[in-house]
């Protein structure tokens, strides 16, 4: 079925049925009335490519998501599919370019053959040549995320400064006071990563002052990495008695790792982090975390790419989120040390 077919049984030339399909003519109210029952009828569906010619939109928005390691985890997953579902509720179709500038020639035909009507960009970095280069080029886009210096550009963050403060501050209140961090891996911090970033400053600078003896680690997306970085803290530290994370994909590892140590969650050692609430409950005992909102991440940065390309004039917006600390069972107050110098329980 076509515009020809459709207009021969509507009684009007085509021209004016691509009128009716694009918008860009007023048509009396009884022709518009007549077309639209013979699309009805037929059950036509005009081609994307056709309509992308006549109205200038392709009702695809682009997803520039590449993944930090060599799978895509599962947080990074929930991101995904709450952009779909969002771009969806606006008839918009989503594109995954799973590249940047740098690192693969997709991203740019996506932008030189306008496949998509704008983009959505995610694992932001400090400094992200994707960010500069679609600012440059004024093509319409928002940060999931935000870099060094988000000023002028439209995004929605996590602050993750913030919450990895209140962690700190949380456990300094049950009496912790030799803490450790577990950031994500350590070639994500050399790429400047903004959630690894922006998480190491606030623990920092909240144990600073909270006069907390603390160590950093970089630790891999993925469970084995977390016991072993378990391990690691530990013999650095065998007088540690909490952790925070930021790496949800190494969760299930740090429980693992506490388990063969005999350290018992939360009687002899605390952990609490920035967890998506569904993989923060997946652990026993759930994890006491700043829930990752990443349902409502999509959603805000869909509307606000959706406003973007429908007002391209409109002055720059953004959403920054801290949610609080959902309180579950893998925090508790410090407890008699039960273990000696060695790591080893008395």
């Amino acid at each position: 079925m076509n515009i020809g077919e459709i207009a021969k049984r509507a009684g009007v030339s085509r021209s004016t049925v691509s009128y009716a399909l694009s918008g860009k003519r007023s048509l009396s109210e009884g022709t518009r009335r007549k077309i639209q029952q013979v699309i009805d009828e037929l059950g036509y569906r005009p081609n994307a490519s056709a309509r992308a010619l006549a109205n200038g939109r392709t009702s695809t928005i682009g997803l520039a998501f590449p993944p930090a390691g060599n799978h895509y985890t599962g947080m990074q997953l929930d991101f995904i599919g709450s952009v779909v579902e969002a771009a969806a509720l606006y008839d918009y179709d989503v594109l995954l370019s799973p590249s940047g500038v740098d690192s693969d020639r997709s991203f740019q035909r996506l932008l030189a053959e306008r496949r998509v009507d704008g983009a959505i960009l995610m694992e932001i970095r400090l400094d992200d040549d994707r960010v500069d280069h679609l600012g440059a080029l004024g093509f319409p886009a928002v940060c999931i995320g935000r870099t060094a210096h988000p000023e002028g550009s439209w995004w929605v963050g996590l602050d993750h400064t913030a919450l990895a403060a209140a962690c700190v501050h949380h456990l300094a209140d049950l009496g912790h006071r030799r803490i450790a961090f577990v950031n994500r891996p350590e070639q994500l911090l050399r790429a400047g990563y903004e959630s690894a970033h922006r998480g190491l400053d606030g623990f920092t600078k909240a144990a600073a002052e909270r006069g907390l003896t603390v160590r950093t680690y970089s630790c891999g997306d993925d469970a084995p990495a977390g016991e072993a970085c378990v391990e690691r803290i530990l013999h650095d530290d065998p007088a540690t008695t909490a952790l925070v994370t930021l790496n949800e994909a190494a969760l299930g590892g740090l429980y693992r790792g506490l388990a063969r140590a005999d350290r018992h969650v939360p009687r002899d050692f605390s952990i609490t982090g920035v967890v998506a609430s569904r993989w923060a409950e997946t652990v026993t005992p759930q994890l006491t975390a700043a829930d990752v909102p990443a349902e409502q991440m999509g959603r805000l940065a869909v509307d606000l790419l959706v406003e973007r390309i429908d007002r391209p004039d409109a002055p720059a917006r953004h959403h920054l989120l801290a949610p609080p600390i959902s309180l579950r069972a893998s925090t508790g107050p410090v407890g008699t040390p039960a273990h000696d110098s060695d790591g080893y329980r008395r």
